[in-house]
């Protein structure tokens, strides 16, 4: 009867073992395979990244380009809306060639006009309400 009592424990113990080995081992492929679809959603973030400096760098003159960072680095909201709006005018074909610097002063002023912030864009005066 002990023999029997000891198999079946540690029989219980084998299989409370078998358990754990594979509750570890479905954690461990459950955090590799999180890991891989960060690393690439980080890489296609960076790819997106990439390409859209690329399209601004070919579209916008240099005056532009620093102005457009200025921007950036004093109200980064605004920034990246006008970003995003320069972008959108690049692809979907209305923007014809290089965009200068007055260019970029007007659409500047554009988007100023329609944020609730007042923003002063050397060039172009302030703006009150």
């Amino acid at each position: 009867m002990f023999l029997v009592w000891n198999h079946l424990v540690t029989s219980m113990t084998d299989k409370d073992d078998i358990e754990e080995i594979r509750r570890k081992k479905m954690e461990e492929m459950k955090e590799r395979a999180q890991n891989q679809e960060q690393t690439s959603q980080d890489a296609q973030r960076e790819e997106a990244e990439r390409q859209k400096e690329a399209v601004l760098k070919k579209m916008l003159s240099e005056g532009a380009r620093r102005r457009l960072n200025t921007v950036q680095m004093a109200k980064p909201e605004f920034g990246e809306e006008v970003e995003q709006q320069l972008l959108a005018l690049i692809q979907s074909g209305r923007v014809q060639g290089e965009i200068d610097e007055e260019t970029m002063k007007k659409l500047l002023k554009e988007l100023s006009e329609d944020d609730d912030d007042d923003y002063d864009i050397k060039g172009m005066g302030s703006r009150t309400r």
